[in-house]
C-alpha cells in the first residue's frame, strides 16, 4: 500500500513539472474536438442551439498558427410553419496569433474566412453563405501535449449585412511533434532595492461598450448595444434612429422617419408618405395600397325620353392577397378559392388585364428580396394560367422586394403579412 502511495505522489509530481514547462511549439500539429453553443441574430428567426465540431492546425512558429475547422449546429426555425429543423454546417480556415506561447496559460487571437450551409427540413434546396469571423481564446496546458481550450467567435455574413452569429466553445487540444525548448539555466539573482515606479494609467470605459471614455463620442450607451469605433450605437439604415430603438429597420435612404424610425404617414391613411400617391386624403376615407381613395360606385339615372332603355353602369373591383412562407415562392392550396374568384372575373371580362405584385419582408439583402418577390408574382401568374386557363398575355408580374410593407417588420406577425402577392383590377358592370 505504501509503495502505491509513493508511486502516485511521484506521478502527480511529474505531471505538475510537465505542465509547468508546457508551451506552444513551433512545427507542432494540433487536433481539437469541441462542443459549445451557437446564437443567431434575431432577424434570422433561428433558435440558439448546441454546436459540435473539430479543429486541426499547424504552428509555423510559437506565435503563428493556421487552423481548419468544421462544426455542426442542429437548430430549428422560429417563424416557419411547424418549426422545421434547420441544420447548419460551418467550415473554414483561421489564422492564430499566440501571446506568451511559453507559459501555461496561452491567450490568442483568431481571424478567418469560411462558409455556412443552412439545410431546412423538407426543403429541396440548401442555402450557402460566405462568412468571415474573428475572436479570441485561451489554452490552459495540463501537460506538454494536452491543453484545455476555450474559444469565442463573432461570425459575420458580409453579403447579408444584417446577419451576425456568435460561436462559443470548449474543447481539448492535442498537439503532436514540434521542437522542444531547452531548459533554462538556473541562476540566483539578488533582489534589487525598490525604486520609484511609474504609475500606470488605466483607460476607463464607463459604459462598458469597448471604447474608452476619452475616445467615446456617445457616452452612456446601454449595456449590450453594439457600437461603432467611436462608441456610438449602430444605425444600419442611416435614418438617424439607432438600431436598438428602430421599430422599422431597413427604411430606404433619404426617407423621413419619426422618433421610432418609421416612415411618416402625414394623412394617417396607413400608407407611408414616400409610397403615398394621394397625399392629404381626408381622415376616415378608405384607400388602396397606393394611398388613393377607392372609386365611388355610382348609378346613371335613366333618361326621361327613353324610360325603357335604361343603362345602369357600375364599377366593380376584384382583389387578391396571397401570403407565403419565409424565403418561399410556393402557392399554398388554401388560396386556391381566392385565386379562382379572380380567374372567374377575368373569364367574364376578357378585355381585363391585371398586374400581379410580389413583396417580401426586410430579412436579407435588397437584391435577393427583389428576385424572391418576382418569383412569388410569377408563381401566382403561372397558377392562373395552368389551373384556370388565363392567357399569360393578360397577366403582368412585378417584384417590389421589401420596399412596400403593409405591416411593421419588427414583429414575426408583421413580417408574415409582408410576404405576399397582391393584385387588383377595376372593371365596368353594364346592366
Amino acid at each position: 500500500m505504501k509503495k502505491r502511495v509513493i508511486f502516485l505522489a511521484i506521478s502527480l509530481l511529474l505531471a505538475t513539472v510537465a505542465a509547468g514547462h508546457a508551451e506552444v511549439k513551433a512545427g507542432a500539429f494540433s487536433v481539437t474536438p469541441f462542443i459549445g453553443g451557437y446564437t443567431f441574430e434575431g432577424n434570422e428567426d433561428l433558435k440558439t442551439a448546441p454546436v459540435f465540431g473539430l479543429r486541426g492546425g499547424y504552428h509555423f512558429t510559437r506565435n503563428l498558427g493556421l487552423e481548419g475547422f468544421f462544426h455542426y449546429v442542429p437548430s430549428e426555425s422560429e417563424s416557419m410553419a411547424g418549426n422545421p429543423a434547420v441544420k447548419l454546417y460551418g467550415m473554414g480556415i483561421e489564422g492564430l496569433y499566440h501571446f506568451m506561447p511559453e507559459s501555461r496559460f496561452v491567450p490568442f487571437l483568431a481571424v478567418g474566412v469560411g462558409g455556412n450551409r443552412y439545410s431546412v427540413s423538407g426543403a429541396t434546396n440548401d442555402r450557402d453563405r460566405f462568412t468571415v469571423d474573428y475572436g479570441a481564446g485561451l489554452k490552459f496546458f495540463l501537460t506538454d501535449n494536452l491543453a484545455l481550450r476555450a474559444d469565442v467567435r463573432h461570425v459575420i455574413l458580409p453579403l447579408h449585412d444584417r446577419y451576425n452569429e456568435l460561436l462559443y466553445t470548449i474543447g481539448l487540444d492535442f498537439s503532436f511533434g514540434g521542437a522542444k525548448k531547452a531548459m533554462p539555466e538556473v541562476r540566483t539573482i539578488r533582489a534589487a532595492e525598490p525604486t520609484a515606479a511609474a504609475v500606470a494609467v488605466v483607460a476607463k470605459d464607463s459604459d462598458g461598450d469597448g471604447v474608452v471614455d476619452d475616445l467615446d463620442r456617445c457616452p452612456g450607451t446601454p449595456s449590450g448595444v453594439q457600437v461603432d469605433k467611436d462608441g456610438c450605437p449602430l444605425d444600419s439604415d442611416r435614418d438617424g434612429v439607432y438600431d436598438y430603438l428602430d421599430k422599422c429597420p431597413g427604411t430606404p435612404a433619404g426617407v423621413k422617419v419619426d422618433r421610432d424610425g418609421c416612415p411618416l404617414d402625414s394623412d394617417g391613411d396607413g400608407v407611408y408618405d414616400y409610397l403615398d400617391k394621394c397625399p392629404g386624403t381626408p381622415a376616415g376615407v378608405k384607400v388602396d395600397r397606393d394611398g388613393c381613395p377607392f372609386p365611388v360606385v355610382r348609378k346613371i339615372a335613366p333618361q326621361a325620353a327613353r324610360p325603357m332603355e335604361v343603362a345602369i353602369v357600375e364599377k366593380g373591383r376584384v382583389t387578391l392577397n396571397v401570403e407565403f412562407d419565409f424565403d418561399k415562392s410556393i402557392v399554398k392550396k388554401k388560396y386556391h378559392d381566392e385565386i379562382a374568384e379572380l380567374a372567374a372575373v377575368m373569364k367574364k371580362y376578357p378585355d381585363l388585364k391585371i398586374t400581379i405584385e410580389g413583396h417580401t419582408d426586410n430579412v436579407g439583402g435588397l437584391a435577393y428580396n427583389e428576385k424572391l418577390s418576382l418569383r412569388r408574382a410569377d408563381a401566382v401568374k403561372k397558377y392562373l394560367a395552368e389551373k384556370f386557363g388565363i392567357e399569360a398575355s393578360r397577366l403582368n408580374a412585378k417584384g417590389y422586394g421589401p420596399i412596400r410593407p403593409i405591416e411593421s417588420n419588427a414583429t414575426k406577425e408583421g413580417r408574415q403579412k409582408n410576404r405576399r402577392v397582391e393584385a387588383a383590377a377595376n372593371y365596368i358592370i353594364k346592366k
